[in-house]
């Protein structure tokens, strides 16, 4: 899921070599949930959120569709 994100978030931005994806796991008794940190610099911000959040929203929407193919919860952040 990490590689998934940081190519899709590079061919979005200005400036692809200065985005991060970091990736942590997080459980809650038998449930794991993967939680994806992208970071993005500040000018770079508004092309991966998109207009009314409908990029970000479509990231997520296909990182969860690439999960749920694996039987995984997956949920994307997207920082600054």
């Amino acid at each position: 899921m990490k590689e998934l994100v940081k190519i899709i978030a590079c061919a979005l931005v200005d400036h692809p070599e200065e985005v991060v994806v970091d990736e942590t796991i997080e459980t809650d008794g038998e449930k794991e949930t993967i939680v994806i940190h992208l970071t993005v610099t500040a000018d770079d911000m508004g092309k991966v959120i998109g207009k009314q959040g409908r990029i970000a929203k479509a990231l997520r929407t296909v990182v969860k569709a690439a999960a749920s193919r694996e039987d995984k919860k997956v949920i994307v952040e997207i920082q600054q």
